[in-house]
């Protein structure tokens, strides 16, 4: 073993996404993780360092997957970070890798979220409406939900893309319905989304309003699935076969930040600051910049933050975000395609698999294997994930020089 700043990924692998109602969270994360390793050509007694993570469940969970793939002693993290949890996971394994620890390492996020309904509205009402009543740090003042805005994630995004629209121009209800319009159009080339139907614009703009400007179709889709990957160092890719070494994927930068301190960060999210330090930090560690990029997946939760993405991962000019989406670019014939799997609203949001399944999209391109969908001559790929309060993930990769 030895340390080494040259980090591949050898296996990746997702489930399908969507209601999965005769398998649980270990069903699901084992499949995840045989499917890497198989796509890897190693198996649990070649990996070092498992890390999982599960937001929903009872904890515990990389133990219980130990015992349903093979328990072998390793250390094994439990991880859990909000909508980036899955990304963490990869993170922790990386930095193993990278430390010189071991020379494998496996990541694997799985949820079962199927039918969660609204996720993160928080605030609980006082017992009998008219005293006071401590409750934890987040309770001590009151509930913030429905007095200082909302905490529930729907509104929470559509006050993001409101609030870009109000400081830059341009935006209105029909341009955040064709960025879903877009995703779900992608979609239909992906048969491991949870929904891959095309929706016309009228049918986006026509469906329920869940929070201005988010109808149902531009809101993330909650279900079940999980995604898994094995990370190794360049000395040991050396040492595998010829074939392995063609499939491996460079991962030339791996970023993992949280919010600054702000004033205003003690009340309202700011999805904006952690996502532009964790791009500007890629960029850094890669050595490349965005026209670099070949394609992007990133956190696509709403439709709202989709837009507001392109300028935080400086696909754009700053206050550019319209105009880029105007421009066709991020379509999948597009200067800088982005969500081709068919994003969040689409492919679906398991919260733990995502970080990781964003991960699977970009390596399949930039390996060429990804079917009807590819996107031709791609070498580089951005995949950008975030969870509030508040963490975000992003990950470069790269083509495999042999």
């Amino acid at each position: 073993m030895s340390k080494s700043d040259d980090i591949w990924i050898l296996g990746i692998h997702m489930t399908k996404f969507g209601k999965h109602y005769d398998q649980d969270v270990v069903d699901l994360g084992a499949e995840a993780i045989t499917g890497a390793l198989a796509d890897a050509g190693v198996t649990m007694a070649d990996i070092g360092i498992l890390a999982a993570g599960n937001l929903m469940g009872r904890g515990s969970i990389a133990q219980q997957l130990q015992k349903q793939v093979g328990q072998t002693g390793i250390p094994a993290y439990n991880v859990s970070n909000a909508c980036a949890t899955g990304a963490t996971a990869l993170r922790t394994a990386i930095m193993a890798v990278k430390a010189g620890e071991v020379d494998m390492g496996l990541a694997v996020g799985v949820e079962k979220l199927a039918g969660a309904g609204l996720l993160g509205a928080g605030g609980q009402p006082k017992g009998d409406g008219t005293e006071w009543e401590r409750s934890g740090r987040y309770g001590a003042v009151g509930p913030v939900d429905g007095r200082i805005g909302t905490e529930a994630m729907p509104g929470v995004f559509a006050q993001v893309g409101m609030e870009y629209g109000h400081k830059y121009g341009g935006t209105s209800f029909e341009l955040f319905a064709r960025i879903s319009e877009k995703n779900h159009s992608h979609s239909t080339l992906n048969p491991l989304a949870a929904y891959s139907k095309a929706m016309p614009l009228e049918q986006i703009m026509n469906d329920v309003m869940i929070a201005y400007p988010n109808t149902r179709p531009m809101c993330s889709a909650n279900c079940d699935g999980a995604a898994a990957a094995v990370v190794t160092n360049g000395e040991k890719l050396k040492t595998l076969s010829l074939e392995q070494q063609r499939r491996a994927v460079k991962v030339t930068a791996s970023i993992l930040t949280s919010d600054p301190y702000q004033e205003a960060c003690q009340v309202l999210p700011d999805v904006n600051t952690l996502t532009r330090n964790a791009a500007a930090q890629a960029y850094e560690q890669a050595g490349m910049g965005p026209a670099d990029l070949d394609l992007v997946e990133l956190h696509d939760c709403f439709a709202t933050a989709e837009l507001v993405h392109y300028d935080n991962l400086m696909l754009c000019e700053e206050g550019g975000a319209v105009d880029f989406f105007e421009s066709g670019a991020p379509w999948r014939d597009g200067a800088m395609p982005v969500n081709v799997s068919g994003g969040l609203q689409s492919k679906g949001h398991p919260i733990s698999a995502t970080g990781i399944a964003n991960i699977w999209e970009v390596a399949q391109h930039v390996r060429g294997e990804c079917g009807d969908r590819q996107i031709e001559g791609a070498k580089v790929g951005l995949a950008h994930v975030i969870g509030l309060a508040s963490a975000c993930g992003v990950h470069i990769l790269e083509k495999a020089a042999a």
